[in-house]
């Protein structure tokens, strides 16, 4: 049997086909359908097990769909898409929540054109179809799978947000678990963690970040936990700072600022916080030299002397109280004295050296710092108080 199918006309939507081509196309679809679903099962083995599970049937339907579509857009081009495009978006979701990649989705359609350009070809030979007709209908069915394919990877994309957030809002309560403690106690760390799809680490290390410019998400690594949604924002890295962490540390933007505590035992999480948020306000404070990124391990002695920081006025005012009553002159020159003194072990020319001053005036000042303090310079513990006081006050710049 033979028929003559008019020349294609260009100012047709859907690749310039002829109406009458759905005419010839559609008794083929039942058995196209088939076809092209066996295939899907033969040649893609991630849909091997679902085309023999309980979802054969959607899928089968999402191939008739799509075919059925393509011959009543050949036949009327204003014919709807509604049904087509929600089901390929659904497709999409599905696949995303499934776990496949976006490969995987593509080369389903990809089969299926591939073996509906071929039925095409045995169809136009048996009706005679010439050649540029046989061309017209192949670019009309690549650009209508470039449609399906962009449905289905909105669906996918949207799908994968939406995991996404609730994944880091699993991984947010998580974090709030791990720091708590709680979770330690009772046991159900365990199965916090299997729900938010993280593998518990016997170590940890913990970040403090500045809330004035927190990083973005994708600035961190994806296994670690955080909490950007907290007044103070943090997060948890798995493990120690080997070289690839600090790379990827180093690599953090400029304007962030981020305190990184010490690496500590999973149950001991909380402690590196504290920690690491410590350090953050002394660098805030401009104790610690400000920089992207501060390790706590660079500045334990700060971090321990600034601890409670009332109480370190309290040991500033008691142990410099021999100097209260003086002019604020007065005093300063005799700290600026009492820390030489303390750094050269009371070598008067190297302290000379250091303040800039002749010896006989710096023995002057001495002799000042002896009648003001007595025997606190000579007793260990006295002299290493003050030393600390001092010290402190240098850091704080006061």
């Amino acid at each position: 049997m033979t028929t003559a199918l008019r020349a294609p006309d260009m100012s047709h939507p859907l690749g310039q086909m002829p109406p009458e081509f759905a005419t010839i196309m559609r008794p083929e679809l039942p058995s196209l359908i088939n076809e092209v679903t066996v295939e899907i099962r033969r040649t893609v083995p991630e849909y091997a097990e679902v085309l023999t599970g309980p979802y054969a049937r959607a899928v089968r339907h999402i191939v008739a769909q799509n075919l059925t579509t393509f011959v009543d857009k050949v036949e009327a081009p204003g014919a709807s898409t509604v049904q087509r495009d929600k089901i390929c978006r659904r497709f999409g979701r599905f696949e995303a929540y499934e776990g496949r990649s976006l490969d995987t989705m593509q080369t389903t359609f990809r089969v299926g054109a591939r073996l509906a350009l071929r039925r095409a070809k045995k169809v136009g030979r048996r009706y005679n179809i010439s050649s540029a007709l046989m061309l017209a209908f192949a670019d009309a069915l690549f650009a209508y799978v470039d449609e399906l394919v962009e449905l289905a990877r909105e669906g996918y994309l949207e799908a994968r947000s939406e995991l996404e957030r609730s994944q880091e809002s699993q991984r947010r309560r998580l974090l709030q678990h791990i720091l708590s403690g709680t979770g330690l106690r009772d046991g159900n760390l365990a199965e916090a963690a299997e729900r938010a799809g993280w593998e518990l680490p016997e170590e940890v290390t913990l970040l403090a970040l500045s809330g004035d410019a927190p990083p973005v998400r994708a600035a961190l690594s994806a296994d670690a936990l955080v909490d950007m949604e907290d007044p103070r924002p943090h997060a948890l890295l798995p493990g120690g700072l080997d070289e690839a962490r600090r790379a990827e540390l180093a690599e953090a933007p400029t304007h962030i600022r981020a305190v990184v505590g010490l690496t500590v035992p999973l149950e001991q999480a909380a402690e590196s916080l504290r920690w690491a948020q410590r350090g953050l306000s002394l660098v805030e404070h401009g104790v610690i030299p400000a920089g992207p990124v501060t390790y706590c391990e660079d500045h334990l002695v700060t971090l321990w002397l600034f601890a409670d920081t009332a109480l370190l006025d309290a040991l500033a005012r008691q142990r410099l109280a021999p100097l209260a009553d003086l002019t604020p002159t007065q005093r300063e020159r005799l700290v600026d004295t009492l820390r030489a003194w303390l750094d050269t072990r009371g070598n008067a020319v190297q302290m000379a050296e250091r303040l800039h001053l002749h010896p006989q005036t710096v023995r002057y000042r001495l002799r000042n710092l002896d009648r003001a303090f007595g025997e606190q310079l000579a007793a260990p513990e006295p002299r290493f108080a003050l030393e600390l006081a001092l010290r402190a006050l240098r850091m704080r710049g006061s």
